[in-house]
């Protein structure tokens, strides 16, 4: 099992599990905090549209996703802040416009989509070596963000009727807040594929706000949770032969059915 190291494609692989753990640690502590998590899987569902209009304008997917995702969080932040919509409503509207525009520009493309598997269900084994530059790029941009607007962000997490008050801009920080978690989106879809972005995203922040109440130490838990998972799963897709993303996505479910477990026996026994 070790020899697998010695090939580049499973040290890509490796290091893009890092890099979307440490993403994932981040904002999906602040998903999990301001429970946004259907939200997350509405941005996460759009991307498929920016997807299909990559193949379709014969561009990287991955940056139609980009440009899908951030479109669709600042879409559905604006319309409930100016326009008063309900957030489910807005939610179901984005995940089924993206998902059908995906598949509109997919059937409009010219000749076989190639890869749309795992862009669906992802492939961290197959990640080439760019992609983990524009990784890197996002998570130095979610980290910088995070780190500079770390007390704004816990305010208006906590408490925005509180935040309003000591004058934070509140709705341009829910704004990018949704924009940071779109980015975390475009990470995960090589690692976990559309579909499954959203457990990625938040099982590991779950697991941590378990352990901890402090924002801070719940992403340091929820990144190093991250690493173990998608390390685990790499090698056990890579020596059971099944698919990654699932195997990583179940590894994490395992993990957080066993903490809920642990978590009852301790609540009987008291």
């Amino acid at each position: 099992m070790l020899q697998l190291l010695g090939y580049g494609f499973f040290q890509n692989a490796l290091i893009a599990g890092v890099l979307a753990s440490v993403a994932c640690g981040i904002i999906g502590t602040y998903v999990i905090i301001r429970r946004m998590v259907a939200i997350s899987g509405g941005i996460s569902h759009a991307a498929f549209g920016g997807i299909g209009l990559g193949y379709y304008l014969g561009i990287d997917p991955l940056l139609g996703a980009l440009a899908f995702t951030v479109g669709a969080a600042l879409t559905m932040g604006e319309l409930e802040q100016r326009a008063k919509q309900h957030m489910d409503t807005l939610i179901g509207a984005v995940w089924a416009t993206g998902m059908a525009l995906g598949i509109l520009f997919i059937y409009l493309t010219p000749g076989f989509a190639p890869d749309l598997f795992g862009y669906l269900f992802g492939n961290i084994l197959l990640v080439p070596a760019g992609d983990l530059l524009l990784m890197l790029f996002l998570v130095l941009v979610i980290g910088l963000t995070v780190g500079l607007l770390f007390n704004e962000f816990l305010a208006v997490s906590f408490d925005e009727e509180y935040a309003k008050v000591i004058n934070l801009p509140v709705e341009h920080l829910v704004l990018l807040l949704l924009v940071l978690i779109a980015l975390t989106v475009v990470m995960l879809i090589q690692v976990v594929g559309i579909i499954l972005v959203i457990a990625l995203l938040t099982l590991p922040a779950a697991i941590s706000r378990e352990c901890s109440s402090q924002v801070g130490t719940m992403m340091l838990y929820a990144i190093l949770l991250g690493v173990v998972f998608t390390t685990l799963g790499i090698f056990l897709s890579a020596f059971l032969d099944i698919p990654s993303g699932a195997t990583i996505i179940l590894v994490s479910a395992a993990a957080y059915g066993a903490v809920l477990v642990k978590k009852e026996l301790i609540r009987r026994n008291c």
